[in-house]
């Protein structure tokens, strides 16, 4: 799994633009006025050979009574309860405030690995300045200028040194040839419904009020002779939603379950329509290249023609994973509930599905016959050979003499007729255009 990272520190040292710099793009709003960020940013960022879970969260003053301000600082507790490691970032140009003081005593308390940043130390001057920070009895400084890219080398490499271990496959554990199922969607969709369906048991506490589910819970169940872990999670809110630290802990935990699992089953409700949190979801899923199986659940309430109007609508919110399956479900009265199963058992397959550079390279051939990449200023860039560099997900690799030029479309069109020839129907699929001589890291 993605290790992750948590940028904390009170209102207005840069956290938001040091999480920018990192991600190496605008994810996080950026403004001189403190108080900017309120609700946490996630953002999945490479850096130094590792992927990570970027969080970065709104500033941290626990002496402040403001409603607002407690709010945020339950949701900073949170963060720091799940990440692996944290950044804390002081301000380098500044003698140490109170709420400085509070942020390095709960992070002792924390016994979680923490990098101490002194941000905006711009010139050996202000760098020397930052020294006074050592006074709250921090180990080491890191004095970098986010806004300018000063020290960040020195901070990766810092944070490489403290992460934890990473899985060098970095694939989900089959658990012993059990298939490991992830079940996500919105607060209230019927996922621990659906789950005790499977068990056949109050495995886990069903209520009408959102957020009953906080923990992940894992469930191992077997049907028609193959075994399933199914791991109930959490809803997922839109982020201005999460105020609890509870919830927000939780959020971070059905995260990483998407992660563990080898197929998402991404779970909708018929009856109130899909909403854009839905398409969030998928998104997420999709980034970390799990398979996925949507399920359209309590359509027992509607008719034929709503049943036909709610699988449409998904459709459209949902158009750009036209690849994902769907089953309508009822999991309350067990309806379709088979059905989700083998789909998912299918897309199970998919995920872990190689094929031959030798099978590629005919089929790629053929492709080629039909629709060749588009000339750029004069020159047709030449596509040499296709390989499947991994699974699990699924990864293709395309050697050519000019990658830089093969547009976008060529690419989905090439990832549309994989799909055509050789299935992947569950699955999403990364194509990376490669030069000659390049070698896969």
């Amino acid at each position: 799994m993605r290790p992750v990272v948590a940028i904390v520190g009170r209102p207005n040292v840069g956290k938001s633009t040091l999480f920018n710099r990192l991600a190496g793009k605008r994810l996080a709003i950026v403004d001189d006025a403190p108080g900017v960020t309120r609700d946490r940013n996630y953002g999945d960022v490479h850096l130094g050979g590792r992927e990570l879970v970027l969080i970065d969260t709104g500033g941290f003053d626990p002496t402040d009574e403001d409603p607002m301000r407690q709010g945020i600082a339950r949701q900073v507790r949170a963060a720091l309860a799940e990440a692996d490691v944290v950044i804390c970032v002081l301000d380098g140009s500044m003698s140490p405030t109170l709420a400085d003081r509070e942020a390095v005593k709960l992070l002792r308390r924390s016994e979680k690995p923490v990098l101490f940043v002194a941000n905006k130390s711009d010139d050996r001057h202000k760098a020397m300045v930052a020294n006074e920070l050592y006074e709250m009895g921090v180990p080491s400084l890191i004095p970098v200028s986010a806004l300018h890219g000063r020290g960040t080398a020195e901070l990766i490499a810092a944070l490489g040194a403290v992460l934890p271990p990473g899985d060098p496959e970095g694939e989900p554990s089959a658990d012993g040839g059990a298939i490991r199922v992830a079940i996500v969607g919105r607060p209230n969709a019927g996922k621990s419904s659906l789950v005790n369906r499977l068990a056949k048991s109050e495995r886990s506490l069903v209520d009408d009020r959102p957020g009953t589910t906080r923990d992940p819970v894992d469930t191992r169940i077997e049907i028609d002779g193959q075994a399933f872990i199914v791991v109930d999670t959490a809803g997922i809110r839109r982020r201005a939603k999460v105020e609890r630290g509870v919830e927000a802990a939780s959020v971070i935990r059905a995260i990483r379950s998407m992660e563990r699992a080898q197929v998402v089953v991404l779970l909708c409700e018929a009856t109130e329509g899909i909403a854009e949190q839905d398409a969030r979801l998928m998104g997420l899923v999709a980034e970390r290249g799990r398979a996925v199986v949507i399920g359209l659940n309590k359509t027992d309430l509607l008719d034929k023609a709503g049943r036909k109007r709610a699988e449409e609508q998904v459709r459209d919110s949902l158009r750009f994973a036209p690849w994902a399956p769907l089953v309508q479900v009822s999991a309350k009265n067990g309806w379709g509930v088979q059905d989700l199963m083998r789909t998912v058992r299918k897309a199970a397959e998919e995920f872990d599905r190689r094929v031959t550079t030798g099978e590629l390279n005919r089929f790629f051939a053929t492709v080629l016959e039909h629709r060749t990449p588009p000339t750029h200023k004069g020159r047709a860039p030449r596509i040499y050979f296709i390989t499947q560099a991994r699974s699990s997900p699924p990864v293709f690799v395309a050697v050519s003499n000019a990658p830089e030029h093969i547009k976008e479309s060529y690419k989905r069109y090439v990832i549309n007729q994989i799909r055509k020839t050789f299935g992947f129907e569950c699955v999403p699929i990364e194509l990376v255009f490669r030069g000659r001589g390049k070698r896969e890291e």
